[in-house]
């Protein structure tokens, strides 16, 4: 794996498992890396619903080595390194390019309100000017922080050529993927960011990969294998019951919390914990509508699914 390998296809977002100590449980993620390789996924990423904001730093550098160990010689590996300051991005940014990192991908500080685009601009090229990475800029402000204007997006691919990537999720969607495209005559590198259930509509418009969470990746991974052969029926039968499931993930707590609880439901990881405070509560009947949902879409996807390690039972719900 090369410092420049291409990401395309499906890079879905690890969830961290921690122990009954509330430590990182590194045997259930090599488990969980195993398990969404043999789904058929490009690659895998650590980001927010990695559960990163709310890791000390020690915790993100074991989290980043211990997934660059164990997917190593499967596929990329790439690394969020977002901070509130410059420094402590550049800081994460090396530490991530020294463990094996295929790629970075960083947010503009949560408490940049206030901060110009100038810093804002600045803040990304010191990162992408610290290694020789892609970054995938991410305009999260659908779920927290400030969103990123098209033009700034724009002058960092001018300057960093196709090392500066993009995950456009504050809305519209759409329209950003698109401007950006349009501003870059097509040239830059775009990954659809909303779980899946904006793929159908990002592909059209360019897209080059998907990151959803890893709960989900053969759906998205079936998906995207219909794009590709230009089966749009297919994908979006599957999109349906997706996009229901997505729909019930409202903040970021949401799908972390539901994403858990689905990795344990197909013996993914031993345990749902969640790192608190958390603002959702996973109560019976809401999770009783997301198995519901997920027998339905596992029903649809079932032909579509890649072998998977026979471990990896379905669990019934209750």
């Amino acid at each position: 794996m090369t410092a420049r390998a291409e990401l395309r296809g499906v890079l879905p977002v690890l969830q961290a498992p921690f122990d009954d100590d509330d430590r990182l449980d590194e045997g259930a993620l090599a488990k969980e890396i195993e398990w969404v390789f043999g789904c058929g996924v490009n690659g895998v990423v650590l980001g927010m619903v990695s559960e990163v904001l709310r890791l000390s730093d020690d915790e993100r550098f074991q989290f980043a080595e211990a997934t660059c160990k164990h997917a190593a010689g499967l596929g990329p590996v790439v690394v969020s390194v977002g901070a509130e300051s410059t420094s402590v991005a550049v800081d994460r940014a090396k530490h991530a390019a020294a463990v094996g990192a295929s790629a970075l991908m960083a947010t503009p500080p949560l408490l940049a309100a206030g901060a110009t685009e100038l810093g804002l601009e600045q803040y990304f090229s010191a990162i992408l000017r610290a290694v020789d990475l892609p970054l995938i800029v991410q305009d999260a402000s659908g779920y927290v922080g400030r969103g990123l204007s098209i033009d700034l997006q724009v002058r960092l691919f001018e300057e960093f050529g196709d090392r500066a990537q993009f995950k456009p999720e504050g809305p519209p969607v759409g329209i950003s993927i698109s401007s950006i495209l349009e501003k870059t005559q097509g040239r830059a590198r775009i990954f659809e960011g909303l779980g899946g259930a904006a793929l159908i509509e990002s592909y059209r418009r360019g897209v080059v990969g998907s990151m959803p969470a890893a709960d989900l990746c053969w759906a998205v991974v079936a998906m995207w294998r219909a794009l590709e052969r230009g089966d749009f029926a297919r994908a979006y039968e599957i999109s349906a019951p997706l996009s229901a499931l997505i729909g019930m993930q409202t903040s970021l707590d949401a799908f972390v919390a539901i994403e858990k609880h689905l990795l344990v439901r197909q013996g993914v990881i031993p345990r749902a914990l969640c790192r608190g405070p958390v603002g959702f509560a996973v109560e019976g009947e809401t999770l009783a509508e997301v198995d519901r949902l997920f027998d339905r879409l596992h029903l649809i996807a079932s032909d579509d699914l890649p072998q998977v390690p026979e471990q990896n039972e379905l669990v019934p719900a209750d």
